[in-house]
């Protein structure tokens, strides 16, 4: 569970006045499994989250619930070797502290940021699979397609969309380009490839993204490289066009395959922009009223015929 959805419980145990202990990170050195800030959920039943498996994890787990069975509401740390103790070779140290889920435990519990915000454009077989890959990871996604009986009802597996990715059905997916954060990734892989330049050309033009990935062959980019070039986009921003896209030494060509590569991808490419640019920056902005994109308005029933669907069928804006 990702760590956004382990805070989320942990508000809705709170007011059900359920007893639970916040295990925490607080410090590491060395080699650790997981970094400083991470918290798992403990009760008499459950467990949701992690804070690196092993037997660290079930020591912590077994601390929490002594805790529990005493009844104790004093928050305190214990600090763990991993080593030949532990049964864990990783070299490192751990601190941890362990407190009462209550309403303190939740006021210094800061809410976690999504990995990044990413625009995906087209609702084909690859698109498919890419969007279900993220549906597993803390990934801020709106989805775009002209078609909306593209987007299926379910992931791959079957399982629900979770709210963070936002399907979306508009007729100007281009115009959509603008609304994203700076900052934000693009993927571009629609059914038309001259749609497919459009978006492209958007994107470049604004010049404060963090990844533009086109699906394609080398020829698909030399082509689209020409036509940017006619269009007058600089050519410093053509350079950032990537194309193909996904990582090498993956070999397969069905959509699964290719998406895993791509989540990879993107995946690095986000390690690669929390070094160059650091993970403090601000990288999210509201929309001035009246200049609200498809995605943003259909999250709160706006007024432009956008509407949030349950699950089954994508959103939608009406553009009569």
């Amino acid at each position: 569970m990702i760590d956004r959805a382990v805070r989320d419980l942990a508000v809705a145990w709170q007011r059900e006045g359920r007893a639970a202990v916040v295990v925490e990170v607080v410090r590491t050195q060395g080699s650790a499994p997981r970094e400083r800030g991470t918290r798992m959920l403990v009760c008499e039943g459950d467990i949701v989250g992690t804070i690196g498996g092993g037997h660290l994890e079930l020591k912590a787990i077994a601390a929490a619930r002594a805790m529990l069975e005493r009844s104790q509401s004093t928050p305190h740390e214990q600090h763990f070797a991993l080593g030949p103790s532990l049964g864990q070779c990783c070299g490192g140290a751990v601190t941890m502290r362990f407190a009462p889920l209550d309403a303190a435990a939740l006021e210094h519990w800061p809410a976690a940021a999504p990995l990044f915000h990413l625009q995906l454009h087209g609702a084909g077989h690859v698109g498919r699979a890419i969007a279900s890959g993220l549906a597993a990871l803390d990934v801020e996604v709106d989805w775009f397609d002209e078609r909306d009986e593209e987007f299926p009802a379910t992931t791959s597996l079957g399982s629900p969309w979770p709210a963070r990715i936002r399907r979306v059905s508009v007729d100007t997916i281009e115009a959509e380009v603008r609304h994203a954060p700076p900052g934000a990734f693009f993927l571009v892989l629609t059914h038309e490839h001259a749609l497919d330049l459009r978006i492209v050309e958007a994107i470049l033009r604004r010049g404060d993204f963090a990844f533009c990935g086109l699906i394609g062959s080398k020829t698909k980019r030399a082509k689209f490289v020409h036509r940017l070039q006619e269009r007058g986009v600089a050519p410093e921003a053509i350079a950032c066009l990537v194309c193909p896209i996904g990582i090498d030494g993956i070999a397969g060509k069905e959509p699964e395959v290719i998406a895993a590569g791509v989540i990879a991808q993107l995946l690095i490419e986000h390690g690669r922009a929390l070094r160059t640019i650091g993970s403090d920056d601000e990288t999210t902005r509201s929309a001035a009223p009246g200049d609200r994109p498809a995605a943003a308005a259909a999250a709160d029933d706006g007024g432009d015929g956008a509407r949030i669907l349950a699950a089954a069928r994508p959103l939608q804006r009406r553009t009569d």
